[in-house]
């Protein structure tokens, strides 16, 4: 932890002095200093804090929203003063905010479609064209100003008229309250197999300023209870038969299996206990480092459906911050007969994106025998 504060702090601070020292100078009003150590100070605090256990929602979206809208552009710019003109430095610097600006505005309301083929000698004929919408990462207190959004999606999910709905969890930021207001328009996802859900480690409400075991226990089953009202049926460590003609498939869904920090409550032998070696599988698991670590050449599960990455909220092209913590961290991911789909979300612990935009994947599942 020390060595990445220090590398925080050369980020931060070494651009600052820079900058001051080539481009604006010391013969400057009291007020024009102040007003330009503010955010360096107040990110130093918010990064301090946030490591001290204070309020880790409203820490995470000061530091990073500060990040994005300031640190970033002053490096940018102080990295390309060194070697191209002051205005061309700046004209990038000041494109880049605008960018991070839209992300803020418009970009985390921005919903597409991302459409893709799963193919499997396993997949039983019956299943051949079976179409799972998946989605994940809600984060509902990220839309809780723009009810319009939920409502859109839900919209848009129904009308691809998928055969089955599944959610891989973080329905919400830190506190059951904050799907309330979405209960009734995400009581009208349909589609013929039934929508199907797994919890996230948001899920678990362990990150708001009031996270004692009695009140994270609270929201817990508040948040169950809230599942079951919206017609969702939440797996936790177990799995259903889906049936279609004379075929049976699998849908296994794990409570959220991940690395530290994050907690660990999945029990995949549980959730898997009784099904045929033979038969397709289909396992949600919040967390795509779980396909690797316990499913990979480990299991025979032909298809894992992620999400939790939300690739780092910024991608251009396939260019991530998530690549730097995740090797599978957005779209389709294979090794030999078995398949890892992760989601890049929809929500976020703070309204932005860029170039990830808020996504939901249609899946077709296609037989590959000859």
């Amino acid at each position: 932890m020390l060595k990445a504060f220090i590398a925080f702090l050369i980020a931060l601070i070494v651009p600052d002095v820079y900058i001051w020292i080539h481009f604006i100078g010391t013969d400057v009003a009291w007020w024009i200093t102040l007003l330009y150590a503010l955010p360096t100070v107040v990110l130093i605090g918010s990064f301090i804090a946030g490591n001290l256990g204070f309020y880790h929602n409203t820490c995470l979206r000061i530091f990073f929203s500060l990040n994005l809208c300031i640190v970033l552009p002053k490096l940018v710019f102080a990295l390309l003063s060194l070697i191209l003109p002051t205005w061309l430095s700046l004209t990038i610097a000041l494109a880049l905010v605008a960018s991070i600006a839209y992300g803020f505005i418009a970009g985390w309301r921005r919903l597409t479609v991302r459409r893709e083929t799963i193919k499997s000698e396993l997949l039983p004929p019956s299943f051949d064209g079976f179409r799972i919408l998946h989605f994940s990462d809600l984060h509902a207190g990220t839309f809780l100003r723009s009810h319009s959004f939920i409502q859109h999606l839900v919209q848009e999910i129904n009308r691809l008229h998928p055969d089955l709905i599944v959610f891989t969890g973080d329905l919400v930021n830190v506190s059951a309250d904050e799907v309330m207001p979405f209960m009734r328009d995400l009581r009208q996802l349909h589609a013929p197999y039934g929508v199907y859900s797994i919890l996230g480690n948001h899920d678990y409400c362990e990150y708001g300023k009031d996270h004692t075991l009695q009140n994270v226990e609270r929201n817990q089953r508040m948040l169950r209870y809230i599942e079951e009202k919206m017609g969702w049926r939440l797996l936790l460590n177990e799995h259903v038969l889906l049936e279609k003609a004379s075929d049976k498939i699998a849908l296994i869904g794990v409570e959220n299996t991940s690395r530290p920090p994050f907690p660990s409550y999945g029990d995949l032998q549980r959730a898997m206990q009784g099904l045929p070696d033979s038969m397709y599988k289909i396992l949600l698991s919040h967390d795509p480092t779980h396909w690797r670590r316990n499913i990979v050449s480990q299991t025979n599960i032909a298809l894992t459906l992620s999400g939790h990455t939300h690739a780092g909220q910024v991608k251009i092209g396939r260019l991530s911050p998530a690549r730097f913590a995740y090797r599978e961290w957005g779209g389709i991911y294979k090794e030999a007969q078995q398949t890892l789909y992760v989601s890049l979300g929809l929500g976020g612990t703070m309204p932005f994106r860029l170039g990830a935009w808020p996504e939901i994947n249609l899946l077709e599942l296609k037989s590959s025998k000859r």
